[in-house]
C-alpha cells in the first residue's frame, strides 16, 4: 500500500514539478560553487604566487648588495623559519648544477622543471609551476626566476594549507547543500501543490459533473493566477452547458408534448373512421385532416432544424447586401389585407436607403414572424406600428408596435424559449416557435432583438441591426 501511494505520488504533476524544481536548485548551487572554488582556490594561489616573488626580489637585492654568500644565508633563514616541509630553494647554475639548497630530505621528489629553466633562459623574468609530490596529496607551489647572471633559484611554498582549506570547503559545501536540498525539496513540493490546487477544484468539480451535478461550480480564490483564470473559464463553459442541456432537456419534452396532441387526432380520426361503416366521404375527410396535421409537424419540424441551423453557424448562407427598407415594407404590404380582416389598422413608416448585409430570406421570414406575432394578439379595432429608422451612424432599428393583450411580466424572460406559450397564445395557432426563430436570425446577423410589454395595451418588439452602407444600390432584391 505504501509503495502504492510512492507510485501514485510519482505520476503527479506536483511531483515533477518539485523534481524539476530540485534539479535546477542543485544545478545552479553546483555551478555557484564551482565557480566560488576557482575564485578561491584563484585567491590563494595568487597569495603564495606573491610571497614566492616578494622573496625572490628579497633574494635578488641581498644578491646585488652582498653577493652569493648573502643570498644563500637568506634563503637558509627563510627555509628555517616556515619549516623544512613548508619551503625549500635551490641554487643552481644556467647548465643545472645545484650549488645551493635547503634541507630536501621532504622533497627529495621534487626536482627542476627543464621547461620552466629554458622559459627562464629565454627571457622570462619569473616562472610559476605547481608540482604533485609522488605518494602524497600535497602539492607544491614552485617559482624559477634569475637572480644572477648565471644564478637560478627554485623556491617553493607547500600548498598543504590552502588544500586542507579547500578541502574544509568542499565538505562545508556538501553538508549545507544537503539540507539546502531538503529544504528545497519540502519548499518545492509545497508550492506546487499550492499552486495546483485550482487544478485539483477543476478535478473534483468535472467529477462532481460526471456524477450528473451541473450546478458544481470551481471556486475561485481571487488571487488574479492563471489557475483563477482557468477556473473563471471553465465556469463560464459550465454555465454554457447548463444552459444548453437544460435547453435540451425542455425542447425535448416541449417537442414530445407538443407532437403528441396531432398524432392522438391523426389516430383518433382514423380509429373513428375505420370504427364506422364504409364511407369514400369519411376516408377522404380523415385524409384531408391527416395531410393538415403532417404539414402542421413538417413545418414544426422544419422550423426547428431552421432555428438549429442558424443557431449553430452550421448554414453557410451567402450574405449580400439588402435593401432593409424595401424589405420591411413590402412585408406590410404582404399582410395588409389580413390586417384589414381583422379591422386593424396597420401602418408602415421607413426611412429610405436603410441597408443591411446578411440572409434576405432569413431577414424576411424574421419580420414576418414579427408582424404575424403582433397580428395574433392585437383584437379587431386595434392598432399596428411598424417604423424603420437609424439609430446613430450604425445601426438600424426597426419598432414593431401593437396595442393587442399584451405580456405578463413573468413571462417575458420566457416568450423566446422554443416552444414556450403563454396563457393567451393557447387558443392560438402555432407551435411556440415563431419568436424563437426571430430572435435566433437576429442574432446570427449580429444584432439584438428587444421587447417591452404592458398588460392590456400591447408590446413593442424592437430589432437592432448594424447598418452596412447607406443610399448604395441593394442587391439580391
Amino acid at each position: 500500500m505504501f509503495f502504492d501511494k510512492i507510485n501514485s505520488a510519482r505520476r503527479t504533476l506536483a511531483f515533477r514539478l518539485t523534481l524539476w524544481y530540485a534539479l535546477v536548485f542543485v544545478a545552479s548551487a553546483v555551478i555557484v560553487f564551482i565557480l566560488f572554488y576557482m575564485l578561491v582556490a584563484s585567491v590563494i594561489e595568487k597569495r603564495i604566487d606573491e610571497d614566492l616573488l616578494g622573496q625572490r626580489n628579497e633574494l635578488a637585492r641581498a644578491y646585488a648588495l652582498q653577493g652569493v654568500s648573502m643570498v644563500q644565508r637568506a634563503a637558509s633563514f627563510y627555509a628555517q623559519a616556515a619549516g623544512q616541509k613548508k619551503v625549500f630553494y635551490r641554487l643552481f647554475y644556467q647548465s643545472g648544477i645545484v650549488f645551493s639548497s635547503s634541507n630536501m630530505a621532504y622533497w627529495k621528489e621534487i626536482g627542476i622543471d627543464r621547461n620552466a629553466v629554458e622559459m627562464i633562459l629565454a627571457g622570462h623574468g619569473f616562472v610559476y609551476v605547481t608540482h604533485a609530490v609522488p605518494g602524497r596529496h600535497e602539492k607544491v607551489r614552485v617559482i624559477y626566476a634569475r637572480i644572477g647572471k648565471t644564478i637560478l633559484l627554485q623556491m617553493g611554498i607547500s600548498m598543504e594549507e590552502a588544500e586542507r582549506l579547500l578541502q574544509a570547503y568542499k565538505k562545508i559545501f556538501a553538508t549545507t547543500m544537503s539540507g539546502l536540498l531538503l529544504l528545497a525539496v519540502l519548499v518545492g513540493w509545497f508550492m506546487a501543490r499550492r499552486a495546483l490546487s485550482g487544478v485539483g477544484s477543476l478535478t473534483r468539480t468535472a467529477r462532481q459533473i460526471s456524477a450528473r451535478d451541473l450546478d458544481a461550480r470551481v471556486p475561485v480564490s481571487h488571487r488574479h493566477s492563471e489557475i483563477d483564470m482557468l477556473a473563471h473559464t471553465f465556469n463560464q463553459m459550465l454555465d454554457r452547458i447548463q444552459v444548453l442541456v437544460t435547453g435540451t432537456r425542455q425542447m425535448n419534452d416541449n417537442i414530445a408534448h407538443d407532437l403528441r396532441s396531432p398524432i392522438a387526432r391523426i389516430r383518433g380520426l382514423a380509429e373513428i373512421t375505420l370504427s364506422g361503416p364504409p364511407d369514400i366521404e369519411a376516408y377522404r375527410q380523415m385524409s384531408e385532416s391527416t395531410i393538415e396535421e403532417c404539414d402542421r409537424l413538417l413545418d414544426m419540424i422544419n422550423t426547428m432544424l431552421t432555428i438549429s441551423r442558424t443557431e449553430a453557424g452550421v448554414d453557410p448562407s451567402a450574405h449580400k447586401i439588402v435593401d432593409f427598407s424595401a424589405l420591411v415594407r413590402d412585408a406590410c404590404d404582404l399582410f395588409q389585407p389580413l390586417a384589414e380582416d381583422k379591422s386593424i389598422a396597420l401602418h408602415c413608416q421607413a426611412e429610405a436607403d436603410l441597408n443591411v448585409c446578411g440572409d434576405r430570406p432569413m431577414l424576411q421570414r424574421m419580420v414576418a414572424n414579427l408582424i404575424d406575432n403582433a397580428l395574433k394578439y392585437t383584437e379587431s379595432g386595434g392598432r399596428i406600428s411598424v417604423a424603420l429608422a437609424a439609430k446613430g451612424d450604425d445601426t438600424v432599428r426597426l419598432d414593431i408596435a401593437d396595442s393587442g393583450v399584451g405580456i405578463q411580466a413573468g413571462e417575458l424572460p420566457k416568450i423566446f424559449d422554443r416552444f414556450y406559450r403563454g396563457d393567451h397564445s393557447r387558443s392560438q395557432t402555432g407551435a411556440g416557435l415563431g419568436l424563437s426563430l426571430a430572435r435566433v436570425i437576429v442574432r446570427s446577423h449580429g444584432g439584438q432583438l428587444l421587447v417591452q410589454s404592458e398588460p392590456g395595451k400591447g408590446s413593442v418588439f424592437s430589432v437592432e441591426l448594424p447598418v452596412i452602407f447607406q443610399g448604395q444600390d441593394s442587391v439580391g432584391e
